[in-house]
């Protein structure tokens, strides 16, 4: 094998090991209680419903609410390929489920984990948080929102076999930009 090859070899393993110890990273259970649960934004369909990953972020984020993790949600997003906002679809989601409104607040204009976060910001006076998000995203989200929240922990819910596995690769990359850009605390 050539060194060229050797290199390149080197480079998908440290990739792929990076993207699984991301996943696992997410794979915690937060120690509450905390002021809000934040969820972070996540596509909608083109019928203006959930994605199933943003519906599993709203189940997880509700099952903590309910277990007496914090007295509130938020949910973040903006209008992405679909309307409406994610923001308002999950919290529709979550009233669904029996979430009342006055545990309920709406970002509904960020459109990237740095926006989701500075935008619960303006919406709370909480300094602790919990972000519910994907579980190879939950190491990102957190030190995101470290920026702009005192203390902050993430739990992740786990997506299907293959967009958890493409989520988890592309994962790594968005981690080295984002520390790059000094976007990480």
């Amino acid at each position: 094998m050539t060194r060229a090859r050797r290199g390149v070899v080197v480079a998908l393993v440290v990739w792929c090991v990076g993207a699984a110890a991301l996943d696992g990273w997410g794979h915690r259970e937060p120690e509450g209680p905390w002021d809000a649960i934040v969820v972070a934004g996540c596509r909608v369909m083109p019928d203006g419903a959930p994605s199933p990953a943003l519906a599993r972020r709203v189940d997880r984020a509700v099952a903590l609410w309910r277990g007496g993790a914090a007295p509130v949600l938020v949910f973040t997003g903006g209008v992405g390929d679909h309307g409406p906002a994610e923001g308002e679809v999950a919290a529709a989601y979550a009233r669904a489920a029996g979430v009342p409104d006055g545990a309920i607040l709406v970002e509904a204009a960020s459109t990237s984990t740095e926006e989701n976060a500075a935008g619960a910001a303006e919406l709370l006076s909480a300094q602790r948080v919990v972000v519910v998000t994907d579980t190879y995203h939950v190491f990102r989200a957190r030190r995101v929102f470290a920026r702009y929240f005192e203390e902050v922990d993430g739990v992740g819910s786990t997506p299907e076999p293959w967009p958890r596995v493409r989520g988890a690769l592309r994962e790594v990359v968005a981690v080295l930009a984002y520390g790059l850009m000094g976007r990480l605390r």
